[in-house]
């Protein structure tokens, strides 16, 4: 295998999955983890683990970076990609969306991290792309507990950025706003779920996640010695 192993959470839809393409046609061996595992095996990419995985399961993720290191060598990248946009009038919001999304967004962050930060470290090389969004650079109207989630990405992001830099190993965080993906299937407050959507279509609508996979995959194939720090990206249309 002349490529070194890339492993992107969240791969079952969405910039996961245009991620794995991405990577893929690029010609890197991938460890693909999502709860949805039928849609990773549909994508039939060649050497590719795909593993079942809920990332609130700390070892699970852990055993699936352990196999996927004996197969096809050390992460070289990162992508840690997995999330979900409960979004909601935070007065009505059951608080059990607000457990999942903090657990997802935060601490599966925190539990994709810790099977592959050491090795980076002890090898003085690699790349972890975080990700994050617009809403972790701003508030937005019902998107309090997402909101916060984001801006702990961006927070823990810099921290380790700080922590791997001597040792050669690159944190990016991509910030995306209005993409085409299946993040609004998460929205149960049918009165945001229409703003949203009604301010996407005043807008023209979202990006495709192929334009964001295809950013990832730039600022992995920079030179180790160059780092692009954030990347945000919006629709032209989208103002703020």
């Amino acid at each position: 295998m002349d490529k070194p192993l890339v492993v992107i959470t969240g791969a079952s839809s969405g910039i996961g999955e245009a991620a794995a393409r991405a990577f893929s046609k690029a010609g890197h061996p991938l460890l693909l983890m999502a709860r949805r595992v039928e849609r990773m095996e549909a994508l039939g990419l060649p050497d590719t683990m795909c593993r079942k995985v809920d990332v609130r399961d700390r070892e699970a993720i852990a055993a699936a970076v352990a196999e996927a290191e004996e197969k096809y060598g050390p992460t070289d990248c990162l992508f840690n990609n997995a999330g979900i946009a409960r979004l909601a009038d935070i007065g009505g919001q059951d608080p059990q969306e607000w457990d999942e999304t903090i657990d997802i967004n935060t601490k599966g962050v925190m539990n994709a991290l810790h099977p592959v930060m050491a090795g980076m470290k002890e090898r003085r090389r690699g790349t972890i792309v975080m990700m994050s969004s617009i809403a972790g650079r701003k508030v937005y109207p019902d998107h309090t507990v997402y909101c916060g989630t984001k801006f702990f990405v961006h927070a823990v992001s810099e921290s380790i950025r700080g922590y791997l830099a001597p040792y050669d190993v690159r944190v990016v965080v991509i910030s995306p706003g209005i993409i085409e993906t299946e993040v609004l299937h998460h929205v149960t407050d049918q009165t945001t779920l229409k703003n949203y959507k009604d301010n996407k279509a005043r807008i023209g609508g979202g990006i495709g996640a192929d334009h964001v996979a295809d950013m990832v995959l730039f600022a992995y194939q920079m030179p180790q010695n160059v780092l692009i720090q954030e990347m945000v990206v919006t629709p032209t249309r989208q103002e703020y």
